[in-house]
Order: C-alpha cells, then sequence, then structure tokens
C-alpha cells in the first residue's frame, strides 16, 4: 500500500473540549444512519501519528459530522464537493491528526482511565437511558449497533476520550491574565475621543472645474484604459418566448373580466377608514380615571408613557366602524382627530385615540378594466407557454436548433454578449434562471428549455468566447468624461483641504470655511455615516488639536481632534468588560498552548498519511 509522507498544519483546539460532547456526536452519526462501515479487511487506518494509528471510520464519521453542521448552518444539503471547495476535509484531517497526536502521547506517557470512570460516563449519558430515565444495557447495546460499534470499540473510543481531555486540561489549564495586559486593553478599548469634521464638495473650491479638452480626454482614457475594457464575454443566441411578447394575442372576454372584478370586490371598493390607537386598561376606573385626566389637558403620549407602553404598541392601523366593536359608532363620529371612551374591547376596558380619516375609495369596473384585462391575458400568456413546453424540450432532444423554434412555436431569437458579474443587467439577462443557465454553458453543449421565473421559456446556444478587448473612445466617451471629471474634483478639493488646513493652522476658524460636524465621545468601532474607515483610525492615531486632511472614495475632509476621554474606572460596567477581556485573553492563551503543544507533538512522532484510503472515504460521500 502507497503511502505518503507529510507534515500537516495543526488546528487550533479548544481547551473546554467536552468528553461526553464528543461521545454524542458519535452517537448522532450513528443514529442517523451514516452507511461508512467498511472500507475491506485491508483499510482499518487513514495513516499513523507515531504509533497510533487513525482510524478509517472516525475519519469518515467526523467527516459526516461536520457535513451535516455545514448543512444545518446553511439551511441546505451541502455536498461532499462543495464542502471540498471550503477546505472542510482539510480541516477535519488536521483535527483527527490532532486528536491522534494527543492519543498517541497519552499512550506514550501511560495516561489512562479506570474502568470506573468509563462506566461512570456510559451511565450518565441520556442516550443510553431506557424507559425508566436511567441506564438500560439494552438500549445500549441497540444505540452501539445503530452506530456501527462494537461494546469494546466505543468503550476504548470512550476511554482514549477521557485520557484526551486530561492531557488537554493539564496543558490549556491554569492560565491567568495579567493585570497589566486587562488594564491596557481595557484603556485601548474604553477611550473615547471628539472631533470636529469639515466635509468638502464641490460648491468649497474657489474656481469651477474646467471643461475637459479632447486631447485630455484621450490622455485619461489611455492611462486608465483598464476601466475601460470590456470584460471577456460569451457571445450567446437564444430563443425566448415571453409572456409578455404574446399576451396581446390572449383572447378575453367581458363576462371573465366582470367575474374576476367580482371576486376583487374588496380590493376596488374600500369602505371609509379611520387611523385608531387602542389604549386598554385593566380596569373601568382606571379607564375612566385616565379619559378624565386627558379632559383636563394631560397629552395622550403622557397616558401611554404612564402605561409603560410605546405608541407603536397601541396602534390599530387603518381600521372600519365593524372592527372597533362598541368602539366604533364614537370613533366614526368624530370628524377630527380626537380621543373617546372608555369602552369595552375584547381585551378590556379602553381610550381610542383617532389620527386621521380615510375616506372611502372605489375604483369602477371601466376604470379596472384595461388591468384585469392585462392580468387576464398575462396568465393566459403563461399557460399558453405551459402548454408547449414539453414539445420545446422534446424538439431540442431530437436535434432542432433554435432558428428551428422560431419557426415552429414563435419565439424570438436573440444575441447577446452576456459576463456573469455585470451590473444591472438588462433583457433577458435580467433573468436569474437565464443567468445561472449562461454561466455554465460551456462549449458543446446542446440547448435544453429553461423555464423563467414570469412563466417564459429559453434555449440557449454558446457562439463563442469573445475576449476582452478596450471600449472605442467614441463610445465609452460619456463614461471617460465622468471619470476624468471624478478625478479632477479629487484632486482639487485634496488641493483646498490643504490650503484650508494651512489657514486654520495659522489662526482662522475651521467654522468660517463651511459647517462644521462635531462627534464627541465616539468609540473605536464608531460609525460616521458618509466617511471612510480611515476617518476614525486616524482619529484615534492622532494628538489633541491636531488636524488632518481625510480622503477616500468620494469624499474629502479636514479632521481636529478636540478631546480625548480616557476610559472610565467607576461603576460596574469596567468591572464587567475587564472580566469578558481577561476570560478572552485566558481563552487565547490556552488554545495557543494547546495548538503549540499538538504541533511539538506531531512534529516530534511524526505523521504518515495514506491517500488512497484518504480517497477511499471521500469516494463513499461523492
Amino acid at each position: 500500500m502507497a503511502k505518503n509522507t507529510e507534515e500537516t498544519p495543526r488546528k487550533k483546539g479548544k481547551a473546554g473540549q467536552i468528553v461526553v460532547w464528543a461521545l454524542m456526536a458519535m452517537l448522532v452519526l450513528g443514529l442517523g444512519g451514516f452507511g461508512i462501515t467498511n472500507f475491506g479487511g485491508n483499510i482499518t487506518a487513514i495513516g499513523k501519528v507515531g504509533d497510533r494509528e487513525i482510524p478509517i471510520n472516525a475519519y469518515a464519521r467526523a467527516m459526516q459530522q461536520e457535513l451535516r453542521s455545514l448543512s444545518a448552518q446553511f439551511g441546505q444539503n451541502i455536498t461532499f464537493a462543495q464542502a471540498q471547495a471550503f477546505g472542510v476535509d482539510r480541516q477535519v484531517l488536521q483535527q483527527i491528526v490532532a486528536q491522534t497526536a494527543m492519543d498517541n502521547e497519552a499512550d506514550r506517557i501511560g495516561l489512562s482511565v479506570g474502568d470506573v470512570t468509563v462506566a461512570a460516563e456510559i451511565q450518565k449519558t441520556t442516550a443510553f437511558h431506557g424507559v425508566s430515565g436511567s441506564f438500560d444495557r439494552e438500549t445500549y447495546r441497540f444505540a452501539l449497533d445503530r452506530a456501527n460499534l462494537t461494546e469494546t470499540e466505543f468503550e476504548a473510543s470512550l476511554r482514549a476520550d477521557i485520557a484526551r481531555q486530561v492531557l488537554t486540561g493539564a496543558v490549556a489549564g491554569g492560565f491567568a491574565t495579567p493585570a497589566v495586559v486587562t488594564d491596557t486593553l481595557y484603556a485601548y478599548i474604553g477611550e473615547r475621543r471628539g472631533f470636529s469634521l469639515l466635509r468638502l464638495g464641490e460648491a468649497d473650491l474657489t474656481a469651477p472645474l474646467p471643461t475637459p479638452t479632447d486631447a485630455e480626454l484621450t490622455a485619461f482614457y489611455d492611462a486608465n484604459i483598464a476601466n475601460f475594457t470590456a470584460p471577456e464575454a460569451k457571445r450567446i443566441t437564444y430563443a425566448a418566448l415571453l409572456p409578455e411578447t404574446i399576451a396581446d394575442q390572449q383572447p378575453v372576454d367581458e363576462a371573465t373580466l366582470r367575474a374576476m372584478y367580482d371576486d376583487k370586490i374588496d380590493t376596488y371598493v374600500q369602505p371609509e377608514k379611520r387611523l385608531v390607537e387602542r389604549l386598554i386598561y385593566p380596569t373601568q376606573a382606571e379607564a375612566e380615571a385616565a379619559k378624565a385626566r386627558f379632559d383636563a389637558g394631560t397629552p395622550f403620549e403622557t397616558l401611554v408613557a404612564d402605561r409603560g407602553l410605546a405608541l407603536d404598541d397601541i396602534d390599530l392601523g387603518d381600521v372600519g366602524q365593524e372592527e372597533l366593536g362598541a368602539a366604533g359608532d364614537a370613533v366614526f363620529a368624530l370628524t377630527e382627530p380626537g380621543v373617546v371612551g372608555p369602552f369595552d374591547s375584547d381585551l378590556g376596558p379602553a381610550l381610542f385615540r383617532m389620527n386621521a380619516i380615510l375616506a372611502a375609495q372605489e375604483t369602477t369596473f371601466d376604470e379596472a378594466k384595461n388591468d384585469l384585462a392585462a392580468e387576464i391575458k398575462t396568465d393566459a400568456a403563461r399557460r399558453a407557454i405551459s402548454d408547449k413546453v414539453e414539445a420545446i424540450d422534446d424538439q431540442l432532444a431530437g436535434g432542432a436548433t433554435l432558428e428551428d423554434l422560431v419557426k415552429d412555436h414563435g419565439m424570438t431569437l436573440g444575441t447577446l454578449d452576456f459576463v456573469a458579474d455585470a451590473q444591472s443587467p438588462e433583457g433577458i439577462a435580467a433573468y436569474p434562471k437565464f443567468r445561472d443557465a449562461a454561466t455554465a454553458l460551456a462549449d458543446g453543449d446542446f440547448p435544453e428549455a429553461i423555464l423563467l421565473d414570469d412563466g417564459g421559456v429559453v434555449a440557449l446556444r454558446l457562439e463563442e468566447i469573445v475576449p476582452p478587448a478596450p471600449i472605442p473612445f467614441e463610445t465609452a466617451r460619456e463614461a471617460v468624461t465622468t471619470a476624468w471629471r471624478a478625478d479632477a474634483l479629487a484632486k482639487a478639493l485634496s488641493a483646498r483641504a490643504v490650503e484650508i488646513k494651512s489657514a486654520v493652522e495659522a489662526g482662522q476658524s475651521l467654522g468660517g470655511f463651511g459647517i462644521v460636524d462635531r462627534t464627541a465621545n465616539i468609540a473605536r468601532d464608531g460609525f460616521v455615516e458618509g466617511a471612510p474607515t480611515s476617518l476614525l483610525q486616524a482619529v484615534f492615531a492622532m494628538a489633541a488639536g491636531e488636524m488632518r486632511v481625510i480622503e477616500g472614495p468620494g469624499f474629502t475632509g479636514i479632521v481636529r481632534l478636540d478631546e480625548v476621554t480616557a476610559a472610565t474606572q467607576e461603576g460596574d460596567g469596567p468591572a464587567a468588560l475587564k472580566g469578558a477581556i481577561a476570560t478572552q485573553v485566558e481563552q487565547a492563551l490556552s488554545q495557543d498552548a494547546l495548538a503549540l503543544f499538538s504541533n511539538a507533538l506531531t512534529n516530534e512522532a511524526g505523521i504518515t498519511l495514506d491517500q488512497s484510503a484518504i480517497n477511499a472515504v471521500h469516494a463513499q460521500f461523492n
């Protein structure tokens, strides 16, 4: 059996790994019906770390568990090929190698656990409990049988898991974060800064931008030719039959239109409504007292706040008279916004505030006729296309060309240069299913009928691959002019910003050059709308009173740091944040120590991997 020896990089382990979770993972895999249990009598391992073999079934189960986790994360079934594209197979292999390295070290130093410890872990695992709620040997045997494990195999694996936990606990435990580290990180995170920002625009220039000459545009075009080069494209011929192209050909009669109008009468005839809020009280007496307070001048918003509610909590939206029950008559008797009540509601006595009157609306049959006809014709067109899809598919399977489809089914023939990642695609390329099919289309593919989201059908044929090529200057002139102007504006604003900065540093007021935005007490992870991320990076690198010019895509400004506020040390918040920082640092130290220890063990013991055995596992997933 051919083998390859290689050094495999280690994946960071978790100091807090719990044995029972590893146990339950194996059970879930087995109980899920995973079928990789036998790769032949001569293949039992995918390799070795030192003297310890890496069981082939352990790798297979770990891979299956990762596939299940990914599928749950993405909400859809993830294939092995997709997982490989994410590098999942390499991650799982690294994890298994790291575990085996720990097992090998435990063997070397004679670390093991007794039968009593193993038995205790088995007995407290709920998956092995019977109907009585306690450990049941028959349940235990059945679960292992479903997982394709013998008691000996499972108990040996569990014993190794516990021993490995003891070893990793000894390596990764006991770390404490130095106080100076915690205090330094807290001071960094908790610091706040205040600054003034003057944003510059074209109106801040002392002279208007010049109109570019043809020579300037041509030079700019040549210097930035990559921005004016059409990307590689697929030249595609397509035959399409869309509902919108044949809808006008579909018949419609007056009776059908009238029936559809009657079915949608609630849409076309809407009674008068009111925008209403309902404030509910526990008792009639409390509701009456609230109404008396309102009549005496207490704002309705105050009554809402006194109930611990917000206006959104009491909003009923637009309602009809019947929907308001006992309050309907009073609310609809109001001719302007006001408050009535209390009235009984299904949740108790309540006050009702009417905020607006929505007049009755009616769209007559004659007014709705054209829209109804268009809807009916479009539906009929979809059905007509649906009736043709099977025939189109059969004809294509029989070798018909797209031109044949145009002649036989009235389809429209067209050609386009398709770019998969084009922004704002238009026409037929705006259909997602067309883009998917066009992206996958390869030389030699036969046309197939593709159903579109609106009920249309299209078939594609690849003519050629069009290589990238510069867009002719005259064709790109408008885009070149826009880009030239944006570049000229950015340069002019940059120069103007330097001028203003120098003037302010010489004693002039920053506010004398325009509206200044002031931001106080912002954190490092704050957000300034419309500004590049470099703004806050600069603010937290500046000294108090310092000014800088900040530039970014579509942005030029001058920032001045006004104040630096050190992280507060008072209250419960700082202590809690320091505790969280210390915990994260300790976890990082533990993980790093465990990773270094695992790497050292692996390097010392050596790794031997059997690629043919690994491929055999992978083949079971394809």
